[in-house]
């Protein structure tokens, strides 16, 4: 998942244990309609093709929100990522070669657009809401039911996509669908002192303020100033 911040180390390091820690919350949740829940993943993973169909050579040298990243890194990171879980939905996510992050390649955009493909149809054959996804980048201890899983990837890449967007110098406005089902998942991630570690996935929660609207809440949540590149204090 790696929903990267400017405390985020490197690509490719480890999940931070956090994400871990955020299924709990999750428990006492009521369960989504899974099919509700893959049609609004969907509409987030579309959302951040649109966005990287319109990345040019020239800007995979930009840096980007996630701390360390240049667009090209980011781009590697989340084309890796929708391999990954799809290879999760399928039932072989424990095999670390789906996770594995590989440079761009001639047509990175290209690339990310089948990936996202992958992914979307993995999550759309997944049967049931409790189907066992193993995800080694949070734990090898245990896998994660299905809705929890789609859940994890979809705050990943509604946020993603607005470091895409922010990169770039574009808006980025999610239908408030979802926005809706985002927030939850992103106000359960726990904000405590492993933000602060090195290679944290996440900076500490930002105050948002108080015209905030969903989106911003979901940044600020997570560390992220709405207002990047502004510099953080």
């Amino acid at each position: 998942m790696h929903m990267n911040s400017d405390a985020q180390s490197a690509p490719g390091t480890a999940a931070d244990a956090g994400a871990v820690d955020a299924t709990t919350r999750f428990a006492t949740a009521p369960r989504p309609d899974l099919a509700s829940l893959t049609s609004l993943h969907a509409r987030a993973v579309r959302d951040s093709v649109a966005l990287v169909r319109r990345v040019t050579p020239d800007d995979l040298t930009r840096p980007t929100p996630c701390s360390a990243w240049t667009l090209a890194d980011l781009l590697a990171h989340m084309t890796a990522q929708h391999h990954g879980f799809a290879a999760a939905a399928r039932g072989d996510g424990r095999d670390p070669a789906h996770w594995a992050v590989h440079p761009l390649g001639a047509d990175p955009v290209a690339r990310y657009a089948a990936a996202a493909d992958e992914v979307i149809a993995a999550f759309a054959a997944v049967g049931t809401p409790d189907q066992p996804f193993a995800l080694p980048e949070f734990t090898t201890a245990r896998t994660f039911p299905a809705h929890r899983a789609i859940g994890f990837h979809l705050i990943d890449y509604l946020v993603h996509t607005w470091d895409v967007a922010r990169t770039l110098g574009l808006d980025h406005s999610p239908g408030p669908a979802l926005l809706e089902a985002a927030l939850p998942i992103a106000y359960a991630v726990p904000d405590d002192d492993s933000r602060r570690a090195p290679g944290s996935a996440f900076r500490p929660a930002l105050a948002a303020a108080a015209h905030a609207g969903p989106l911003e809440r979901i940044l600020t949540v997570l560390g992220r100033s709405p207002d990047w590149p502004t510099p953080l204090p």
